[in-house]
């Protein structure tokens, strides 16, 4: 339950102001089918982040098993460090609308995700708790926990949420994880 509780956790802390979160606000103002946009997300993250949580598995039965814990946790606090860093906003093309609001939703949460600090978060915990089905369910949980408010009510709850206080949270939250996993090596 510990895997499933921190990967929650730490993906929907990560997750509040990135840029899938600001795509789930342009998906939500341009498309009126929320159910389809949610399951669009969730479709797009338990692919993506199945293959990171396996991905991470597979990387840590794979090499040196000795410096691994010291890569995961130096990796953990790599990520909170970059959770200071404020994503950039990116043009969103319109061109795709037409296949409707599941499809663009998927593929383009699919493609924000790759290289995101969630999706390495993500890699870092298959990696830390050898556990991909745990991580996937949790790492998905975190990020419908995060975007599924923002489908329904964005604009009125992004003005209200000081963006910079939750991410030095969630940049402490990934810097104590790697503290933490540190101290108990």
């Amino acid at each position: 339950m510990e895997v499933f509780f921190t990967s929650t956790v730490t993906v929907a802390l990560a997750e509040i102001g990135d840029k899938t979160q600001l795509l789930s606000l342009v998906l939500a103002v341009r498309f009126h089918n929320k159910i389809a946009l949610i399951l669009g997300v969730l479709a797009a993250t338990i692919i993506n982040h199945g293959l990171s949580a396996w991905f991470g598995n597979w990387l840590s039965n794979n090499f040196a098993t000795q410096y691994m814990p010291w890569i995961v946790n130096a990796s953990f606090i790599g990520v909170g460090l970059w959770l200071l860093i404020p994503d950039k906003d990116e043009e969103i093309s319109h061109k795709h609308d037409k296949y409707g609001a599941f499809f663009v939703a998927c593929i383009l949460f699919f493609i924000a995700e790759v290289g995101d600090k969630t999706q390495i978060a993500t890699i870092l915990l298959g990696a830390q708790y050898q556990s991909i089905w745990w991580v996937t369910l949790g790492t998905t949980l975190g990020m419908l926990i995060a975007n599924v408010p923002v489908i329904f009510a964005g604009n009125a709850l992004l003005s209200q949420v000081p963006l910079n206080t939750v991410r030095a949270v969630s940049a402490s939250v990934f810097v104590l994880l790697g503290l933490y996993g540190f101290a108990t090596i």
